[in-house]
């Protein structure tokens, strides 16, 4: 339960968690190219499952940014392949999760402890490279996303229902379909950092709209994800 507490809060109340990064490409002859900043929100509301877990019920939203001015990129010009490409921001509507009630690993560290989350995903793509062959690189989807929540000791101690916490992640994927680099060896490299926010940034919330400042109020599935969201509007 403490890492609910860290992640989200106890009594169902709505958290805000933002972000900041940078995406790097990497090829097996090339790289690493500083590709994209990276900003993003996520707003949660914590559930009690039937099973005794717990649904994490969320949406996220986040933007593709010009790696030196930090300006919201809506057109790219790819320097890896030549071809200017439109940006597919994200907008993730549902993105649920299911956590078991299975202890996460932590680690002390001084006056903090840091809980770690690393998720290994691999599963059939929903872009089949027959369907998609300019934007999907394999028929099976594969990632990892690391994460590492900080929490002071001190505030877990506390019966509060929700803790601060600040965060670090790491996305290694493939290619982002909309970049167009049909099977190309390589991919991305997300690197990020952020914590619990009083409120959605502006910019975030200017380009998401009013529905990505609230958590669902029910859960749904399956989850959005960029490579869903490509396949909705290309029309799968």
């Amino acid at each position: 339960m403490d890492f609910i507490r860290v992640r989200a809060s106890i009594d169902g109340a709505e958290t805000i968690s933002s972000w900041t990064g940078d995406v790097y490409g990497w090829e097996p002859d090339g790289g690493p190219h500083h590709l994209f900043g990276f900003e993003g929100v996520n707003v949660a509301r914590a559930v009690r499952d039937d099973d005794g877990g717990w649904r994490l019920l969320t949406r996220e939203a986040a933007l593709y940014l010009d790696p030196g001015t930090r300006d919201v990129l809506d057109v790219w010009d790819n320097p890896l392949t030549g071809r200017q490409v439109e940006v597919q921001h994200v907008l993730n509507d549902p993105a649920n999760q299911r956590l078991g009630d299975h202890k996460v690993p932590r680690t002390p560290l001084g006056d903090q402890v840091v809980f770690n989350v690393d998720v290994r995903l691999a599963y059939p793509s929903p872009l089949k490279v027959a369907d998609y062959p300019d934007n999907s690189a394999s028929d099976t989807y594969r990632a990892m996303e690391l994460f590492q929540f900080f929490a002071r000791a001190d505030d877990l101690a506390t019966e509060l229902p929700g803790v601060p916490c600040v965060f670090s992640w790491c996305r290694v994927s493939p290619w982002l379909p909309w970049m167009a680099m049909a099977q190309r060896p390589g991919g991305l490299v997300y690197h990020c950092r952020g914590g619990k926010s009083a409120e959605v940034p502006e910019r975030l919330r200017e380009r998401a709209g009013e529905r990505f400042l609230h958590a669902p109020e029910e859960w749904s599935a399956p989850s959005m994800t960029s490579w869903t969201a490509f396949a909705d509007k290309v029309g799968r």
